[in-house]
């Protein structure tokens, strides 16, 4: 058994007897007390007098599922604060109906029991008050993977912001590589090459967006030494979206500016006329009316 110190009871809900027999071993072998329950209705009862340290639901259950119970346990005082971890098979889109619904993470079931309790173990962990991080990095399971050619940049911050996490948000997309570090599910720092603070932020969802390509892996627990972003995440979403619409109507206009200067040239030719010599009567052109206006007064 783990000889951190035991973490309180985790209750489990799931209607597969060998997988729940299976996962609640790999969690007693973590340290865990688990209660275990077919049925949500039934566990939700048991929340009355034996308040676990965290809930594991099944997305796949028939008449109340990890969906389900999240807007029931958020609507009563006394359970809000317990973490909803749904425990599921259904990839990324699966992970953003979950933090949607008022889960507070979660984890695919095809990663085996042994995975499953040590990401618990690690989530819990990175919620309490004084973890010590270092206690998680080296652990390649603590950590969420994903492609962003599935799930944008900003959906990816907004998940993590919403599941309040602490951890390290590590960006590879193109020539951008770069971290942004969450603290309560509140940005904190961030780097990118020479960039750092809400600058980095900006740069980061700047040169992610359109891409088409990427990946992204947030470690949970790391925390940053330091604090640069000062502004809230969708403050710099929303400057970041803004300076490439601004960059993109500049494109266009000095795409249109082009293309007339291109027609006039062409003209000019068709005229018999040099390009140079198109150009002077282009300016002379442009001139002319101001010398006729200075003539007449």
């Amino acid at each position: 058994m783990n000889t951190t110190a035991a973490l309180p009871k985790v209750l489990l809900i799931d209607s597969n007897v060998y997988f729940s027999k299976k996962l609640s071993d790999a969690l007693k072998h973590e340290g865990f007390d688990v209660l275990a329950s077919p049925q949500a209705a039934y566990a939700l009862t048991m929340l009355e007098w034996n308040t676990p340290a965290a809930i594991l639901c099944a997305t796949n259950l028939r008449e109340m599922s990890a969906y389900e119970i999240a807007p029931i346990l958020r609507g009563d005082s006394k359970t809000a604060s317990i973490p909803l971890i749904a425990v599921g098979n259904g990839g990324e889109q699966a992970l953003m109906e979950a933090f949607r619904c008022g889960c507070d993470d979660y984890v695919d079931r095809r990663r085996g029991p042994e995975d499953i309790a040590t990401h618990v173990r690690n989530f819990l962990l990175s919620r309490q008050e004084g973890f010590q991080p270092t206690q998680m990095v080296p652990n390649s399971v603590a950590s969420l993977t994903g492609d962003l050619s599935r799930m944008d940049l900003p959906g990816v911050i907004q998940m993590l912001n919403q599941a309040r996490q602490t951890g390290a948000l590590n960006i590879n997309s193109g020539d951008t590589d770069g971290v942004i570090y969450f603290d309560g599910g509140e940005l904190s720092h961030a780097e990118c090459g020479t960039l750092f603070g809400d600058e980095a932020v900006v740069h980061i969802l700047k040169s992610c967006e359109g891409a088409g390509k990427g990946i992204y892996k947030f470690v949970y627990g790391v925390t940053a030494a330091q604090r640069t972003v000062l502004r809230s995440a969708t403050d710099l979403m929303l400057d970041a979206m803004r300076e490439l619409d601004e960059a993109a109507r500049d494109d266009a206009t000095n795409e249109n500016l082009e293309v007339l200067d291109e027609t006039n040239a062409s003209s000019a030719t068709e005229h018999g006329a040099t390009p140079l010599q198109a150009e002077a009567e282009h300016e002379h052109a442009r001139i002319s009316p101001e010398n006729s206006e200075r003539e007449q007064s």
